[in-house]
Formats: C-alpha cells, structure tokens, sequence
C-alpha cells in the first residue's frame, strides 16, 4: 500500500534507524574479530551517528581525490540527503534489493562497505540531484569520478527508480537520456547506449522489474517493458514487450515470464520457469 506524503518521510526515518543499528552492530563485530580493520569501521561507521552521515564519509573517501578532498564531498552528500528525503529512501532500497536479491551478501554490513555497484549508484543519485538543481559541473566530476573508482559511467541527467541492484557493477553504461524504472536488477557490463550520432532522445527507457543480464546491449531510443528479461550477451535494437524474454543478436523473442518479477527473482533461464524457450519470432518494429 502507497504511503502518505507525510507518512512517507516517518518511515524513512524508522527504516534508516532500523539498518543503521544492524550496520553498528555488524562492524563493532568485525571490528573485535578483524583489528587490522577497525580503524577503517570506525571512520565510515561506528564514529558517525546515524546512516546519512556515515554513507556521505563512505561515498566521500572513495570518489575524493588530490583535486577535491573528502570533507566537501560528504558536505554535498549530506545536503542532498537533508533536502531530498526521497533520496535517502532509494538509497535504502538498494540496500535492501541487494540483501534479498544477491545470494554473495551474507552480512548486511558487506554490501555497504565494499559493493561497488551499490556506490556507483549512489554516487549516481548524488549527482543526479545536483544536475537537477543546475550545479552540473560538480555533477560531471562525480559522473567522471564514479567511471575511474567504480567502472561504472552513468550520466548524471539519468533519473533512476528505487530498489535499483547493479551486480558487480564493472563495465555498466548508461546515457544521458535513459531512463531506469523501480526494481531493476543490471549486471556487469551491461550498456544502456545511443546507435551513433544522433541527437536528443536517444537512449532506452528500462520499465520496472526488468533483469539486464551480463554483458546485454540494449541500444536507441527503445523501450524494454515492465518485468521483461534481457539475456546475456544480447544486443537489443528493437521495443521489448512487457513480460517477454529476449535473447541473441540481435535479440528475439524466447519466452514469457510467468509469476515472478525477473529483476526480483534473479533467474537467468530462458522464460523464467527452466522451460524450453519457445520458439517465437525475431522482435518487430515498436515505438519507443
């Protein structure tokens, strides 16, 4: 059920309580058991008071470099997050994607320390909201900074959905005007990209609940529809219906999801059910 307006940012605050806890908990764990790190826990977690500060000292140590020091960049991580509490919300829903959907998250802690898709996409909604408010030079710095640190380049005018799980993270591309739905799960290497040259509207529009599998090229100005199913490898120039499971170059159509959202489920068979694919033509022509 839809929150309220004013029940939304209520629960935001409970929830970012909630984890932040767990979190504590986790690194004065390791910290006892693992000494060599404690120093290291206790600067990005345990001396902060709460999620938002220790995520901007986390986000600000990994993109500072000796051109912009650590302690601006928290600040901006931190306004951001005070202006914007729906920010703050998607952050926390990544989380979560990541503890339900990743079977190689065995701590809570772990994904928020060392998973570099899960900072890439945070550097992300930073910059993000920056570009949205004008300031698009500190943007691109963190667009810039975010390709070098984390191997991923998203560009900061791309509007991203909530409960968003970019696996690995290494070689993911995504232009200026894509657009990423709620509940979209993306793997290495995975490119949301222009044909060429053109200009304006050019790149895909994801919808909620897709799976993007390693390696898939989705290009142009198309669009891959709700709960849809690029496999790996795939190179995509045409719409994908929503539901449908596409595989090959270029792309066809294999099969059909069944009661399971794809980016959720995580299953990287042909139609989702560990079935034969079926055997459908190559996509037509569809309107972006």
């Amino acid at each position: 059920m839809a929150l309220s307006a004013a029940a939304a940012p209520r629960q935001t605050v409970d929830d970012s309580r909630a984890i932040w806890q767990g979190l504590c908990r986790e690194a004065g764990e390791i910290a006892a058991r693992e000494p060599m790190l404690a120093a290291m826990l206790g600067r990005v977690v345990l001396e902060h008071d709460g999620f938002e500060s220790a995520l901007a000292a986390l986000l600000a140590d990994k993109i500072a470099d000796r051109n912009v020091a650590a302690e601006p960049l928290a600040a901006i991580v931190g306004e951001a997050l005070a202006d914007e509490p729906a920010v703050l919300e998607q952050i926390l829903s990544d989380l979560r994607a990541i503890w339900t959907r990743d079977p190689a998250a065995h701590t809570r802690l772990h994904p928020f320390l060392h998973f570099k898709g899960f900072h890439a996409l945070e550097t992300h909604r930073i910059a993000h909201w920056l570009w949205r408010r004008g300031r698009r030079d500190v943007a691109l710095f963190l667009q810039s900074r975010g390709s070098e640190v984390f191997a991923v380049d998203i560009h900061p005018a791309v509007p991203i959905g909530s409960g968003v799980f970019i696996d690995h993270g290494t070689g993911v591309v995504i232009g200026e005007t894509a657009v990423v739905g709620n509940d979209v799960s993306i793997l290495q290497d995975v490119t949301l990209g222009g044909t060429g040259k053109e200009v304006g509207d050019r790149h895909p529009k994801i919808r909620d609940g897709v799976l993007l599998s390693a390696g898939a090229k989705i290009l142009g100005n198309i669009e891959i529809g709700r709960s849809a199913k690029v496999g790996a490898g795939s190179i995509v120039l045409r719409s994908v219906p929503p539901c449908a499971t596409v595989v090959g170059v270029p792309a066809r159509i294999v099969g059909w999801c069944r009661d399971t959202v794809p980016a959720l489920a995580m299953d990287q068979s042909l139609d989702g059910s560990g079935s034969d694919p079926l055997p459908l033509p190559t996509l037509g022509t569809q309107s972006a």
